[in-house]
């Protein structure tokens, strides 16, 4: 779940509360592929917000959206035009939906938070595959920038130049990708959203400095065309306006002293991170995932 500007210093966690998050990461990765599962044509997004609940709370842990700030359900299921916070109700998924699935969870007082972007049966085009592709790529830059950066702000940066270099080598005729400006991630821990703010673009503001025991989402956001948007009546869902559509990736990332672990990766981000030349962090639950 995206947020917005925080002034407040980072809350930096000990090795032992990482490897409690992480406890909750891999659950929340193993929600995500459930869902991936059962997602097809004619699912509702109030079923999948059912099925994610229950799983949660089968493995103990508690759901962090519900309830939030007044938020009513479990996961914000955002398709097409809607970029976040898209709320589950009796809406059919339809062949070629692009549907972002934002959710997260509680284990033992310590949250995580990740989102995945997916198109529903058959592409409508490559224009889709290319928004999702993007988003994607887009996250595990700025993911494997912070293994590297002095300031979270570099992240920001690194995402910019990542989503600038795909519209230049975009193919005649592709709609530009655009940020959702205003929105960003953020730092996460004994809450779900802590300082500092983790932008998906340049910003004046530096950010304060990395260092281990620093916990934050990296969640780009993409719209395809002109980034205009509103809030709908319900205070909460982010559509576009000038008809593009949108994805949204998330991980939840600790940075630790021998490397990052990404905390909501099943594999705490080892195969991603390598592809870019970053060595991952060793990972407390091993292979034993989250019920260790």
């Amino acid at each position: 779940m995206s947020s917005r500007v925080r002034r407040e210093r980072p809350e930096l966690k000990t090795p032992e509360q990482i490897a409690i998050m992480r406890r909750s990461g891999a659950l929340l990765s193993e929600v995500h592929d459930m869902l991936a599962r059962e997602l097809r044509p004619g699912i509702t997004t109030g079923r999948l917000d059912a099925l994610a609940e229950e799983m949660i709370r089968d493995r103990g842990a508690t759901p962090n959206f519900l309830g939030y700030q007044g938020y009513p359900a479990t996961l914000c299921i955002s398709v097409n035009e809607e970029v976040v916070h898209g709320i589950p109700g009796d809406r059919e998924l339809l062949d070629g939906d692009i549907v972002s699935i934002d959710g997260g969870c509680i284990l033992q007082g310590w949250h995580s938070d990740a989102a995945r972007t997916h198109i529903v049966g058959t592409p409508r085009g490559a224009d889709d595959e290319r928004l999702v592709e993007v988003t994607r790529e887009a996250m595990w830059t700025g993911i494997a920038a912070l293994a590297s950066a002095g300031r979270v702000g570099e992240v920001g940066a690194a995402i910019e130049d990542l989503v600038d270099a795909a519209n230049d080598a975009a193919p005649a005729g592709a709609a530009e990708l655009t940020h959702l400006e205003g929105f960003g991630g953020h730092g996460i821990g004994r809450a779900m959203h802590q300082a500092p703010d983790v932008m998906n673009y340049r910003t004046r503001d530096r950010g304060p400095k990395v260092v281990p025991g620093l916990c934050v989402c990296i969640e780009p956001m993409l719209i395809q065309g002109p980034g205009d948007w509103r809030m709908l009546e319900d205070d909460w869902t982010v559509v576009a306006t000038r008809g593009g559509r949108a994805a949204h990736w998330e991980h939840s990332i600790a940075v630790t002293a021998d490397g990052l672990l990404v905390l909501t990766a099943a594999d705490g981000g080892a195969a991603e991170l390598s592809a870019r030349g970053v060595t991952a962090a060793r990972d407390p639950i091993g292979a034993a995932g989250a019920s260790a």
